[in-house]
């Protein structure tokens, strides 16, 4: 993708200079509908605020706001040394027993993943209920980032029992960890899962690339297979700017 600013000034060759409607609100949503198009891509830089101001015979301030918009509803992002940047589109998840990864591929994204670790540890108290183990079994736990078109997007933390520790990092890189469970034979069935939200803490800001102390999703989830025995368990976190989770509710 190339990185030079975009700017289709013929989305603003007929402003109303003179008209009721504010100019930074016929910006604003006109590069809303642009990026929503595709017209502007994911990905794309904008020229900054004065030179889109000097094209357009406008306040530094003006053009400011009609930013600001884009930001505050997850269209665009300020990133320190690249600029003001187009963001993808928000992913919204189905509450059902799918893979992030199967999510993103589902609705047009290019899913990456990058392994942070992969190790084998003794299972604590909490990990050991949730896998149904005795302490101290020897179980892996995997930590990664899942971006989706090259922005970072959620940090995935799974906790496998004994019979999974030849997963490799290879494997996670190329398939989905429920995929990977599935080539082996392994059916989920039913899960428990709770959803919440929290700050960031630790590296997660720096992972996830945004502002230190920022809001999380969070999904906590333990995932069984069709015999009931727990083959999973995971604690991940995602941006709520790019990702949200959708489910239907029926009256009883």
């Amino acid at each position: 993708m190339s990185t030079e600013p975009v700017w289709p000034d013929e989305l603003f060759a007929d402003l109303e200079r003179t008209g009721p409607v504010p100019l930074y609100f016929q910006i604003s949503t006109r590069l809303e509908r642009a990026i929503r198009e595709g017209v502007i891509p994911s990905g794309a830089r904008l020229e900054n605020e004065i030179a889109i101001g000097e094209r357009l015979g406008l306040s530094r301030p003006t053009v400011r706001r009609a930013i600001q918009e884009l930001v505050d509803k997850g269209l665009l992002v300020r990133r320190r040394g690249i600029g003001t940047q187009v963001v993808q589109a928000r992913v919204s998840r189905p509450v059902e027993l799918t893979s992030l990864n199967e999510d993103l591929t589902r609705v047009g994204h290019h899913p990456a993943t990058r392994v942070l670790s992969l190790e084998r540890v003794p299972a604590d108290e909490e990990a050991a209920a949730q896998l149904n183990l005795a302490i101290g079994t020897e179980i892996t736990r995997i930590r990664r980032v899942r971006s989706a078109d090259g922005t970072p997007m959620a940090i995935l933390i799974n906790l496998l029992p004994p019979e999974f520790s030849d997963i490799t990092v290879e494997d996670l890189e190329r398939r989905g960890l429920y995929e990977i469970m599935r080539s082996r034979g392994v059916t989920i069935k039913i899960a428990n899962q709770t959803i919440g939200a929290r700050r960031t803490h630790d590296d997660e800001h720096e992972l996830l690339d945004i502002a230190k102390g920022s809001p999380l999703l969070t999904m906590d989830r333990v995932a069984f297979d069709h015999g009931g025995r727990a083959v999973e368990a995971g604690h991940h976190c995602y941006r709520p700017d790019l990702y949200s989770f959708e489910t239907t509710l029926v009256s009883r």
